[in-house]
């Protein structure tokens, strides 16, 4: 059984860095569920919608049933795809595309470069950190808001400040992703709140995240489980990440959440043990995504590594 990260580790200081597991506890396998039958999964809304099967890598365990209507989990080094459910189905990916957001501002470097929030940055929903038009951040700062504590306004004022605008920012996401191999993704904004025509898949954000994983600043910052933003006024607050399997399961050492009424609960997560690296995308899921994910990612280290 896995000693519990949240008992080990009190956060007394700013950008606290992920944990690494040590040798000794192997992660749990768990409960097996279906393998490649319809219907494996609780429904995921009161709409019915036909499950897709669950395919599995030969030679790997059964995986648990789980609630999200797509996912994947795949080796970010060689790309292999351990487990696919539905994972070719376009679906909102609500906040998780701030993946995308970020890899784009992070490559383009000069994070301590000033960028001055518009107006037009400060009128998008919440989740969001409040800026004011007029005030001035480095980009280093909002990009750790946007991946920690996925605040909508820092991803315009990121965009706005690296493209010139949203739609202009939008362009480059989408040539981005397809030279990533995301082709099966259009996407209108930095940020994942719903417009038309939006969609991406499991697959396609799983390609996404694997490229950002082995980028060294987003690797440290998405596995950062709070941090200090400091306002232009001089405020201070406190930003916990609202990925909450970093602080349940040991292994897990990052990535990015989601959440829209249209797109469901999302999460992409990262793991590591005993030299293996994982990252799952569960897309269209309930509450339980926490729980599914908890799991998932300890039977793909487990599969893997023989745990």
């Amino acid at each position: 059984m896995f000693i519990r990260l949240s008992l080990l580790l009190a956060l007394a200081f700013s950008c606290s860095l992920p944990f690494a597991p040590s040798a000794e506890a192997a992660p749990r396998k768990a409960r097996p569920g279906h393998r490649t039958t319809r219907g494996s999964s609780p429904a995921a809304s009161s709409v019915q919608e036909a499950d897709p099967p669950v395919l599995v890598q030969p030679g790997l365990p059964q995986p648990p049933a789980i609630a999200a209507k797509s996912a994947i989990i795949l080796d970010p080094r060689s790309g292999r795809v351990l487990y696919d459910k539905g994972a070719e189905i376009p679906r909102q990916a609500a906040s998780m595309q701030k993946l995308l957001t970020a890899l784009l501002v992070a490559e383009a470097g000069r994070l301590g470069d000033p960028v001055t929030v518009g107006w037009e940055d400060t009128l998008v929903e919440p989740s969001k950190l409040g800026l004011r038009a007029g005030e001035t951040y480095r980009r280093d700062q909002l990009l750790q808001a946007l991946l920690v504590k996925s605040a909508n306004d820092a991803a315009v004022t990121l965009a706005r400040g690296h493209s010139g605008s949203v739609a202009a920012f939008a362009q480059e996401m989408n040539a981005k992703a397809r030279s990533l191999g995301a082709t099966n993704s259009y996407f209108v904004n930095p940020n994942g709140l719903p417009a038309p025509g939006q969609h991406s898949t499991a697959r396609d954000i799983a390609r996404i995240a694997r490229y950002a994983y082995f980028n060294s600043t987003l690797r440290q910052i998405v596995g950062t489980r709070n941090c200090f933003f400091q306002y232009a006024n001089g405020r201070v607050r406190e930003l916990r990440n609202t990925n909450k399997i970093l602080g349940v399961n040991p292994y897990c050492n990052g990535m990015k959440t989601g959440f829209t009424n249209g797109a469901g609960h999302c999460l992409c997560a990262s793991g590591t043990y005993n030299g293996q690296h994982v990252i799952l995308v569960l897309m269209g899921s309930r509450p339980p995504v926490w729980r599914d994910a908890d799991a998932l990612l300890n039977w793909a280290l487990a599969a893997t590594t023989g745990g």
